[in-house]
């Protein structure tokens, strides 16, 4: 009778979850490790010079770079919960992660992403108050105001993405316990049950457009009002300077929503395309911004290039 509880709780909930890599590639993965190690290791150093730059860095006390600093936590929060497990996958063949453990991660992958994107949201806001109300930017976006709306930002992502948990908690896993994947994500987990998952793609369905969708839309309407401001500027040159302000946040938005719906929208109606495909692509649009954020903000702004050769050369 014991033996068959035994059973029972271990079919319901398996202790341990069997992330598979990168199918079709298994062979290649102490190679394919090295460009992701690589990665890793320029969104460490270059997350951590940005917080660096602008925290030494009196001159960048200003409600955008402050924004910035908020940007740099959430890159290393998103890019640490996958690489490191995918690392040891693919030099260790360490496949195996615990129950809870993959739902740890699963939850941190998705808090984070969706607190990037509130984070860029909030960027693209300051962008339209230090264009459209320029005269009142240091009163409405005060330190208080930055910290409210970062504090928002991160809530904002935990009760959004909860949920996932409780939907995953609720679910039988009486077949094979094989994630073919190098992390734990929400449906990826899902797609193992021997139960209904509808709720979980109809509330998966329900985040990616009320959350992002929703991100992006603001964000475009923000830069529509900008560029209506920008347009009745009296000359070329000011409104050149007033665009080249918005140059970097442009790129970073370019750099986070372009890969991650690429991925979203070949996971839905690529069947055709070939699952390493899929998990290339899901890895990528978590790693490609925390490396290429930095790059982004540190050709772009001065004080920032300063700070990092002063780092460099001792002069600190």
């Amino acid at each position: 009778m014991l033996s068959a509880s035994i059973s029972n709780d271990t079919a319901f909930h398996p202790s341990t979850f069997i992330l598979l890599g990168i199918p079709g590639m298994q062979d290649q993965h102490l190679w394919a490790a090295i460009p992701f190690c690589s990665m890793y290791i320029l969104a460490l150093v270059g997350n951590g010079t940005i917080l660096y730059a602008i925290v030494k860095e009196r001159a960048l006390h200003k409600p955008m770079y402050l924004f910035l600093c908020l940007l740099s936590i959430t890159d290393l929060v998103l890019c640490s919960t996958t690489l490191p497990k995918m690392l040891t996958i693919f030099w260790f063949k360490s496949h195996k992660i615990s129950y809870h453990g993959c739902l740890t991660q699963m939850f941190f992958v998705h808090t984070a992403f969706a607190t990037e994107s509130a984070v860029l949201l909030a960027m693209a806001f300051d962008r339209y108050v230090a264009i459209c109300r320029p005269l009142h930017y240091t009163s409405i976006l005060n330190g208080m105001v930055i910290g409210k709306i970062g504090l928002a930002s991160v809530i904002r992502g935990l009760l959004f993405v909860f949920p996932f948990v409780i939907l995953i908690e609720r679910l039988p896993f009486c077949g094979h316990h094989v994630i073919p994947h190098t992390y734990c994500e929400h449906m990826g987990i899902a797609r193992l049950a021997c139960a209904s998952i509808k709720p979980n793609t109809i509330y998966g369905l329900t985040v990616a457009l009320s959350v992002t969708g929703m991100d992006v839309v603001l964000i475009a309407t923000s830069y529509g009002l900008i560029l209506r401001a920008v347009l009745h500027l009296p000359s070329k040159d000011a409104q050149f300077r007033a665009f080249s302000t918005c140059g970097a946040h442009i790129c970073v938005i370019l750099v986070f929503y372009v890969p991650a719906f690429f991925s979203f929208l070949t996971h839905r109606f690529g069947h055709r395309v070939p699952p390493r495909v899929h998990i290339v692509l899901a890895n990528l649009y978590l790693l490609l911004p925390p490396v290429l954020n930095p790059l982004v903000y540190g050709i772009n702004t001065r004080q920032i290039r300063l700070r990092i050769l002063d780092f460099f050369m001792g002069r600190r």
